[in-house]
């Protein structure tokens, strides 16, 4: 197993580089600059700002500045915010992202789990039918459409929550984006569960086991916890990494002072170096996110052998 996960964490830094590599050229494809204002400024001063951050130099030199600036830690400064590094604004933005997306992560898991559980005890019942049809609802509305109706009802109408703005510690200022961001998760993860665990029930182990008198309670825990949760651990990599992601609308309809506004304010501006750090960010917490749930999917699974 140790051998497996430093043969993936080395395998890490390849897949980084083809990512980097990848958007710095779609960046610089894309019409437009970093300092292309509504108002034209003077070309002299246009001038000193291409040479101050090297945009006068050909692309693969400043690919290769990028590259040597990168293997030292140093993410660049950012075009647009003024005597900010990239890696000062990502870490400005970062505990607001991380406490949104895994705050979210644990709730879809508490309530996705046992809804799932519970609809396959209970299968093709009043109870399973309700929770699989408000799982394909949570599945089918998006989140930009979901985050206004709530802040709309919540907290226009009915006055309870703030509607935008952070403070640090507030839990009345985390519930709505939090609510926002694993309501869709609750169910793709309620789903997996009743499918798993109706699949598992089935298994000759499970009904042996059921036939020598072992009560429900000790079957689940026995018996099906570790199989059933397989799909639903092979889904957290993917789901993780999509709520730290997708933190990007929310974080904009809730003015949040997170990672992912800074990612949308960059690409809107052009700060290419400020969307490049984003994107570096984003792939290898997305890498190391899906190195763990492989990690404990060997751990579920006695039969999965790495390496």
């Amino acid at each position: 197993m140790l051998r497996y996960a430093l043969g993936r964490l080395l395998g890490i830094v390849p897949t980084l580089l083809v990512i980097v590599t990848a958007a710095f050229f779609v960046m610089r494809l894309a019409p437009g600059g970093p300092f292309d204002e509504e108002q034209a400024i003077p070309p002299e001063i246009a001038a000193n700002l291409q040479a101050a951050y090297g945009l006068d130099q050909p692309v693969l030199v400043q690919y290769g500045r990028y590259l040597r600036g990168l293997a030292h830690g140093d993410l660049g400064p950012s075009f647009k915010y003024k005597d900010y590094r990239v890696a000062e604004l990502i870490a400005r933005g970062l505990p607001v992202t991380l406490s949104i997306g895994s705050l979210a992560l644990v709730l879809a898991l508490a309530l996705g789990v046992p809804l799932g559980t519970a609809a396959a005890l209970r299968h093709d019942t009043a109870l399973d039918h309700s929770v699989m049809t408000v799982a394909l609802a949570g599945i089918a509305i998006p989140g930009f459409v979901l985050a206004p109706v709530l802040a709309l009802f919540f907290g226009v109408k009915l006055g309870w929550l703030p509607v935008a703005g952070w403070e640090p510690g507030s839990i009345r200022h985390m519930i709505l984006p939090v609510v926002t961001l694993a309501l869709p998760f609750v169910a793709y993860i309620a789903r997996l569960t009743r499918g798993s665990l109706l699949e598992v029930l089935q298994a000759p182990y499970v009904r042996a086991a059921r036939a020598k008198g072992l009560g429900r309670s000790a079957l689940l825990r026995r018996h099906a916890l570790k199989p059933m949760l397989l799909p639903v651990v092979s889904f957290l990599g993917p789901a993780a990494a999509a709520l730290l992601t997708g933190s990007l609308v929310v974080e904009q309809v809730f003015g949040l002072p997170g990672a992912g506004r800074y990612f949308v304010q960059g690409a809107i501006n052009r700060d290419y170096t400020l969307v490049m750090g984003m994107v570096i960010f984003y792939a290898a917490l997305i890498l190391l996110l899906n190195l763990a749930v492989d990690l404990v999917y060997g751990w579920l699974d006695p039969r999965i052998r790495h390496g």
